[in-house]
């Protein structure tokens, strides 16, 4: 399956969705995005955050204060580089998606940081 992922992905996308690597802050083609649709995980497409739900934090990446559906998102402990992270990881293939902190400005409280290469988006009223 790792095969299937090395051809499917650019280098940037298979050293974060797959290595849990990060892009740079302020790169990614979704991070000033406001389109509306549905943006999904890059490696299997599964739907993971509304447009609905996106936001600006300035942090460099593309925010969100909840997943389309808790179901599909995995939240686990991360204790690499000397922080301590809760990481996001897609449920259906297991790919590092990024982080996510309680800091959101909305009542949910808090701030999905996702790497712009581990999403793909559909357009509302695309099939």
């Amino acid at each position: 399956m790792e095969d299937e992922y090395k051809e499917k992905l650019t280098e940037e996308q298979y050293a974060v969705l797959r290595q849990k690597g990060t892009e740079a802050p302020f790169s990614g083609k979704y991070y000033k995005h406001h389109e509306n649709g549905m943006y999904q995980c890059a490696a299997c497409g599964a739907d993971l955050f509304s447009s609905d739900a996106k936001f600006d934090s300035g942090s460099g990446w593309p925010s969100f204060d909840k997943p389309e559906n808790l179901e599909h998102v995995v939240l686990t402990t991360d204790t690499s580089h000397g922080m301590m992270r809760t990481e996001v990881t897609c449920k259906a293939c297991s790919s590092h998606l990024g982080h996510v902190f309680n800091d959101g400005p909305t009542n949910t409280g808090q701030r999905y940081c996702i790497n712009s290469c581990a999403l793909d988006f559909k357009k509302k009223g695309e099939d």
